[in-house]
């Protein structure tokens, strides 16, 4: 029996939705493959649990990384910083993790360990979490991993332009929508205003939050033009994990302003910094417009398409060409609170104006062809492993 790992060992739940039901359909296959599920933390496993269900969890090994009580402790301050504890758990937990044929993960930094496993070291596969259009979703990395299963055609195509072995790639589609209903979701506030998302990212050098946000959230709140909508604010989850935020990417560090106190109260302004609803869909799905910068999430918005707005405070100082910032075809992008409020009272007409550009982004995104993503996935984790 062929042991596969499944790899969750962020310190929040946000990417568990990419991988924890290909690990559901690769413990429930036909197959002789033993999927063993490896969480970072309880609270990881309920997470993974939860999307997993009982029957397939019930099939599955469950491999607690458990980190030493005194580096655990070490990491605390330094954690605040740097992602220092997932890297520790990967060097503590490192002859654990090499006992499987393959490690699957979401994201490039379980590709440390490799270096501290025993022979023989198995091979790696990565489901990217995610489907953004920037440039680390191509990075070099990526072709030290043996198997990639990608959302669709534009991470293929980015992927191979940057090296990666085409033979590597399979085409599987986005395995978290198998796990959310794309109905629209409950609404949200008891009025019938429309109602934005705002989804900053928290790159210090990406996200509008540190240049605009806090006035953003002010217009919605103490302004009778903006209290004509409702407003969620969702920013990326890890956005307010940390007060100092340091981008080893673009070489800047940035204290994350809180958020102003006329919003705390704003009976037109729903406010979570911290829950699971930010990674689920539940809010991209629930309102009628959204409004972002750079994070990914505005493809998962776009699986039903309407109106979208960007905010842009840093493209003028990039390098980086138009393609990491495709989905900003999708709408009209502002570089100001003002240039973007003024834009909302025709939300509507602007949506209908941008959706078969929408539409034709998604399709480049994300493959929707054959079996359920989640199986796809399996299948080809399988395949791979069964051929070694």
């Amino acid at each position: 029996m062929k042991r596969v790992i499944f790899l969750f060992n962020h310190d929040a739940a946000h990417q568990v939705s990419h991988l924890a039901g290909v690990a559901a359909a690769t413990a429930m296959a036909d197959a002789p493959v033993q999927a063993v599920i490896a969480v970072s933390s309880p609270a990881m496993a309920a997470a993974v649990r939860g999307i997993m269900g009982e029957a397939a969890a019930a099939r599955a090994i469950w491999l607690n990384l458990d980190l030493h009580p005194a580096l655990d402790a070490a990491a605390g301050v330094v954690n605040r910083i740097a992602p220092v504890r997932r890297l520790l758990r990967l060097r503590w937990n490192a002859e654990r993790l090499a006992n499987c044929a393959m490690l699957v993960s979401t994201e490039r930094t379980c590709l440390t360990v490799r270096r501290h496993m025993p022979a023989p070291v198995p091979r790696f596969a990565v489901i990217p979490h995610g489907a953004g259009d920037r440039r680390v979703s191509y990075h070099p990395d990526f072709a030290r991993f043996d198997l990639i299963l990608v959302a669709g055609e534009k991470v293929r195509a980015g992927m191979i332009a940057a090296g990666v072995n085409a033979d590597h790639v399979r085409l599987v589609g986005y395995p978290k929508f198998d796990t959310v209903d794309i109905a629209r979701g409950p609404a949200l506030f008891a009025n019938r205003r429309p109602t934005f998302v705002y989804n900053p990212h928290f790159d210090p050098h990406l996200s509008s939050w540190y240049r605009f946000g806090p006035d953003l959230l002010r217009w919605f709140a103490a302004t009778e033009a903006g209290r004509a909508y409702n407003l969620v604010f969702a920013p990326h989850v890890m956005l307010f994990r940390k007060k100092l935020h340091i981008s080893p990417e673009y070489r800047t560090a940035r204290i994350r302003p809180d958020v102003p106190a006329e919003a705390l109260g704003a009976e037109n302004i729903l406010i979570d910094t911290g829950s699971s609803a930010l990674f689920d869909m539940r809010y991209t799905l629930a309102a009628d417009a959204y409004i972002g910068d750079m994070s990914s999430q505005i493809y998962e918005f776009l699986a039903i398409p309407r109106p979208a707005f960007f905010l842009d405070g840093w493209s003028h100082t990039s390098d980086e060409g138009e393609e990491t910032r495709m989905h900003w075809r999708a709408g009209p992008v502002a570089r100001s609170v003002a240039e973007l409020t003024a834009l909302l009272p025709d939300w509507r007409q602007i949506g209908e104006a941008y959706r078969a550009e929408q539409e034709r982004l998604f399709g480049w995104t994300f493959d929707q062809s054959g079996a359920a993503s989640t199986e796809r996935a399996a299948q080809a984790i399988i395949a791979a492993v069964i051929r070694e």
